[in-house]
């Protein structure tokens, strides 16, 4: 039987504590803390979780945390908001690039989109002696 919590299918054969941070919204120690109010042991197995430990877990998460759809909406609104009243982070959203400060000299191929797959690619071949 496969558990669906938040609309996200989590996998059963992992421990319960790893499989929550399937769920967008929840990493390791959100996903401890839940299992710790809802009295599950972290190193049960998905597919060994009885039915009303399932939905224990199902009721904590839905009512007391922003997961899925719901966060991923309000980060952008949140982003909307930064581009709407002209701020620095703003205008860096738009652009595609770091929003927090880091260097735009090297490092930030991947942000721009610009990857190349090895060392030295892009690079002309120096002209060989004759």
């Amino acid at each position: 039987m496969a558990v669906r919590i938040a609309g996200v299918t989590i996998p059963n054969e992992k421990r319960v504590e790893i499989a929550l941070t399937y769920i967008y919204g929840i990493g390791r120690t959100k996903s401890s803390q839940i299992l710790g109010e809802a009295k599950v042991s972290p190193d049960t197995r998905v597919k060994d979780l009885k039915d009303e430990e399932v939905n224990k877990i199902r009721v904590i998460i839905e009512k007391q945390n922003k997961v899925e759809g719901d966060l991923k909406r309000e980060v952008m609104a949140n982003i909307k908001r930064l581009k709407d009243i002209g701020s620095y982070r703003g205008s860096r959203h738009q652009k595609g690039l770091p929003a927090r400060g880091q260097r735009t000299k090297t490092n930030n191929r991947t942000v721009r989109g610009n990857t190349r797959k090895t060392m030295g690619s892009g690079r002309a071949k120096a002209a060989q002696k004759t």
